[in-house]
């Protein structure tokens, strides 16, 4: 089996045409048809059913047909990871994110990034857990950047970059909206809003549980983002918890600190035995720009500045980051040439 019978199979199984097939390849129309004879030899069953006026996939066709797919790509992925190298072309690099503003937070660390390779070509996508954590498994993306979630997920590792304080989330003109800071028993008797439990933090999961208890469904509603939250909140459905990274701009809500809460890891995963120089590099630009002399208590003070929603300042001058963001607690130390 070959990446040219694959094509083969494809574009037939697209065009259910074999005339058609061959046009889209560029080849002759005998060629087409004997890569498909050879393919349907060497797996033993018929991939097609064809007649004088019509082509269809057979039942194997069509569950082979996924699997193609895949193995297309895996091939050209394999093809394009060696050419780049040896011609210095173009370097992808494909990084998964959990949240929005999180996306939004690494455009200081690409832009350091491309200086140093002008051929990078980055694919960024935000995809929720653990639907993350297999598309880094299986290889389609090759670094992840978010919340640490429970577990250990095999064959990866994971390295804290910040924490970033939890906050309720209230709808502007609250009686607690104007507070410093609260405390977990003041959002008892309140209704809330949450993500799903799988997607939930386990610091705001503890927390969520207490005020849980007791409450009637119908004083509970459910949300896939925290956008979708501050959305519900500031429409004064109910109150939230968050870390404050995942507040969005919103003049509807205000985001409170909440005394003696633990502060949520922030940080990357990727494939403990990663030997992609880009990768490398990627994360080393991620752990500098995370980098910076510690003051006691940083990001920890009820009461402290929050962060600008989706805002981490990262195109501003950065000789201390402490300075530049009081509401985060750094945890990565200065980067070594490895990672």
């Amino acid at each position: 089996m070959n990446t040219f019978q694959i094509s083969c199979f494809l574009a037939v199984a697209e065009h259910l045409n074999f005339a058609r097939a061959a046009e889209q390849l560029h080849v002759t129309q005998p060629a087409v048809t004997q890569q498909i004879h050879s393919l349907e030899k060497e797996l033993g069953v018929s991939l097609f059913a064809r007649t004088t006026r019509s082509v269809r996939l057979t039942q194997e066709g069509r569950l082979f047909l996924q699997d193609a797919r895949q193995l297309f790509h895996l091939a050209t992925r394999a093809k394009a990871r060696f050419q780049n190298a040896s011609t210095g072309g173009i370097q992808d690099l494909a990084v998964g994110c959990d949240s929005y503003p999180c996306l939004f937070s690494l455009s200081g660390v690409l832009g350091q990034l491309r200086q140093g390779h002008p051929n990078l070509h980055p694919h960024l996508q935000v995809v929720p857990f653990p639907q993350a954590f297999r598309l880094l498994e299986e290889g389609d993306l090759e670094v992840v950047v978010g919340f640490r979630k429970p577990g250990v997920v095999k064959g990866t590792t994971y390295r804290e970059l910040a924490t970033f304080p939890l906050v309720g989330l209230l709808p502007a003109g609250h009686p607690l909206a104007t507070r410093e800071a609260l405390r977990l028993e003041d959002l008892k008797g309140e209704r809330l809003v949450l993500l799903p439990l799988e997607r939930t933090l386990p610091q705001a999961a503890k927390l969520q549980g207490a005020l849980l208890e007791g409450k009637p469904p119908e004083e509970v509603y459910l949300c896939d983002s925290g956008e979708a939250i501050a959305a519900l909140v500031g429409g004064g459905f109910g109150v939230a918890i968050l870390p404050n990274l995942l507040v969005p701009p919103s003049g509807t809500v205000e985001a409170v600190p909440l005394v003696g809460a633990e502060p949520a890891s922030f940080g990357v995963y990727y494939r403990t035995h990663q030997g992609k120089p880009l990768v490398k590099a990627f994360i080393a630009a991620l752990r500098e720009e995370f980098a910076a002399p510690r003051t006691e208590g940083a990001g920890q003070a009820p009461g402290g500045p929050l962060a600008p929603p989706g805002d981490l300042g990262y195109n501003s001058p950065k000789p201390n980051q402490t300075e530049r963001y009081p509401w985060i607690t750094f945890t990565c130390p200065p980067p070594s040439r490895t990672c």
